[in-house]
């Protein structure tokens, strides 16, 4: 993977873990976003935006789309951005539940008992009305200034 300058920071402070990408200017997603920071007591999980050059840059080198934002992208392990391992849509919400355990991962085994096609038309339904329901994201502050830094960017 080629490391342009703009994300050189972000990938020395987050070397390892699982990470999150999400549209940012998504007020759903932003949402959930904010959600899991909050059920995330331990802070295993980080997040970045689709938009942001951490998450531009993982989505050439697995040769995903850079501009269609409808698809949330699970990395389990950001150290290991290379060889293709990432989930989608509502397989990498199970995925994300699973990484924060407790009462998240016991969601995840529920999700995970629908067969991943009905759940992913639910998510492509969602995610094609999500602007309409919830607007774009008008940028606030977080409730505790601590989560910045479980910001790629």
């Amino acid at each position: 993977m080629v490391v342009d300058s703009s994300m050189s920071a972000s990938l020395e402070r987050f070397s390892s873990g699982p990470v999150l990408l999400f549209d940012g200017e998504c007020g759903l997603c932003n949402r959930i976003v904010r959600i899991l920071l909050r059920i995330d007591r331990g802070g295993r999980l980080r997040f970045s935006p689709l938009q942001g050059p951490a998450a531009q840059g993982f989505l050439r080198a697995n040769g995903l789309p850079t501009e269609d934002f409808d698809s949330l992208v699970f990395v389990p392990e950001w150290g290991r951005r290379e060889g293709n391992v990432f989930l989608l849509r509502t397989d990498g919400v199970i995925g994300a539940l699973r990484a924060l355990g407790g009462a998240a991962g016991i969601l995840a085994r529920v999700l995970a008992v629908f067969p991943s096609g009905w759940r992913d038309a639910g998510y492509r339904w969602v995610a094609r009305y999500r602007y309409r329901i919830f607007g774009e994201w008008q940028a606030r502050a977080l409730a505790r200034p601590e989560w910045g830094a479980r910001f790629l960017e």
